[in-house]
């Protein structure tokens, strides 16, 4: 489809017509007429009913691609029989026991089969809780309290850690965050290790954290090397050193980019793919860290205190018995490899596409993703035109919102969905898909540039 001007989002109105109107309806019950600030969308976000595989379908009728992949907590598509086979097993069992559970102990048995630091677990409901939790470790250890993040690096929304996640890079406080808690952040750029060290100078950093393919998995890729020399700098300074591994957990590797990179961290916090695509985190890492989360012995009265974590919903049944089912299934690295490939098939058809047509966009990526860049000075030359690593940080971490609003809609109306910035890859992403994504897209650009827009 080809649109003029000013006529895309009159086709976007036009074809979700039962969209619309529940949103109007969340209007009224939701802030943004959302659940999610990612899921927030103009005029109006897409509500979906069911999905299978590499696709899902929304209220309309209308059938879509999906390149969500729940947020990253799915690498084998949408409902995946052996993961809803478990999961409506133990349904039937229960659903939620408050007690302990053999599945508890053999999800963090495989937790601790795959993950280099994983010595002891702790599980969570959620990836913001297990980042949260690593904070409360690693200060307790060390009796320090700032924490050394990365500007454009995301660890969840508590107010820990919610600084300079977005440009441009703010260290003022959010509504409602604590000038404490903001204080007590060190935020470097991306890749500076000598700020890095400058932070560590003044002897009062408890934890150094990062995401470790870089900020809002590796739209800002960190430079080869940078995970071994924090590593080195953390053990000199005796820091702890925390691998925020929610989306890169079990997805770039099976042992997470710890393994990938053959960097050991001292703690790493999980969620997405750790649960099969339910809700789920946990924390991970040396035994000598954990012992804050235990009762102290009679010797150790008066010594040192324990962390108190409840947690309702930890190590759930329904999310242990996806979790056990999805690793299991991920140990032998063959669904990384295969997700992998067909992302890099994606990201060479992409490139290719927009050379073809000399629009000064760049589709990149390193493992089973593709993001898109829309402030390039010149169109990709070819399909392998994807080095990003002579483009400013804060240029490539930056929002162009006119142009991912436009494609996203252009691709919706193609039967295609994804963020308008970044795009999960599964196994469930066949050759055929790959094929039909890249005719929409190859279209989507076409309408794109009708509007003036790339």
């Amino acid at each position: 489809m080809e649109y003029g001007t000013m006529a895309l989002e009159n086709a976007y109105r036009q074809a979700l017509p039962a969209s619309q109107a529940l949103f109007e309806r969340a209007q009224q019950v939701f802030p943004d007429g959302v659940t999610h600030d990612n899921r927030r969308m103009q005029p109006f976000p897409v509500f979906v009913e069911r999905a299978d595989g590499a696709y899902k379908w929304d209220v309309d009728g209308r059938q879509y691609i999906d390149y969500w992949m729940g947020h990253g907590a799915l690498i084998m598509g949408h409902n995946p029989p052996h993961v809803r086979d478990a999961v409506i097993e133990q349904a039937a069992r229960g659903t939620h026991y408050g007690a302990n559970h053999p599945l508890e102990v053999t999800w963090a048995e495989w937790v601790c089969k795959l993950v280099p630091c994983a010595e002891h677990v702790r599980f969570t409901a959620s990836g913001t809780e297990s980042t949260h939790m690593a904070l409360r470790l690693a200060r307790a250890y060390t009796g320090k309290r700032r924490v050394i993040k990365f500007a454009g690096h995301f660890h969840g929304w508590h107010e820990g850690l919610e600084v300079g996640v977005q440009t441009p890079y703010e260290t003022a406080p959010e509504p409602g965050q604590m000038q404490e808690a903001v204080d007590a952040v060190a935020l470097c750029p991306p890749n500076d290790i000598a700020a890095v060290r400058q932070a560590l100078a003044a002897g009062d950093v408890a934890a150094i954290i990062l995401e470790p393919t870089g900020g809002h998995f590796g739209t800002v890729p960190l430079a080869e090397g940078f995970l071994r020399l924090l590593r080195e700098e953390a053990s000199r300074a005796g820091v702890v050193l925390i691998f925020d591994e929610v989306v890169t957990g079990f997805r770039v590797a099976p042992g997470g980019a710890q393994a990938l990179y053959g960097v050991t961290p001292d703690l790493s916090t999980f969620a997405k793919i750790l649960a099969g695509g339910l809700p789920g985190g946990a924390v991970a890492g040396r035994a000598d860290l954990f012992t804050y989360l235990a009762t102290p012995t009679a010797a150790e009265a008066g010594k040192r205190a324990k962390i108190h974590h409840p947690g309702t919903f930890n190590a759930n049944p329904l999310s242990a018995a996806a979790g056990v089912a999805m690793l299991s299934s991920l140990a032998d690295g063959a669904a990384t490899r295969r997700a992998n490939e067909q992302a890099a098939k994606l990201r060479y058809g992409m490139n290719d596409i927009l050379a073809r047509a000399q629009v000064s966009w760049k589709v990149y990526g390193q493992h089973s993703d593709w993001k898109l860049f829309y402030g390039a000075d010149s169109p990709p030359r070819h399909g392998d035109d994807q080095r990003v690593d002579d483009i400013p940080w804060q240029r490539l971490d930056g929002k162009f919102p006119q142009q991912s609003r436009a494609l996203r809609q252009a691709l919706i109306l193609e039967g295609v969905d994804f963020n308008g910035a970044r795009a999960l890859v599964g196994t469930c992403h066949t050759d055929e898909v790959v094929t039909d994504t890249l005719t929409a897209f190859a279209r989507a650009v076409q309408t794109v540039k009708a509007e003036g827009l790339a």
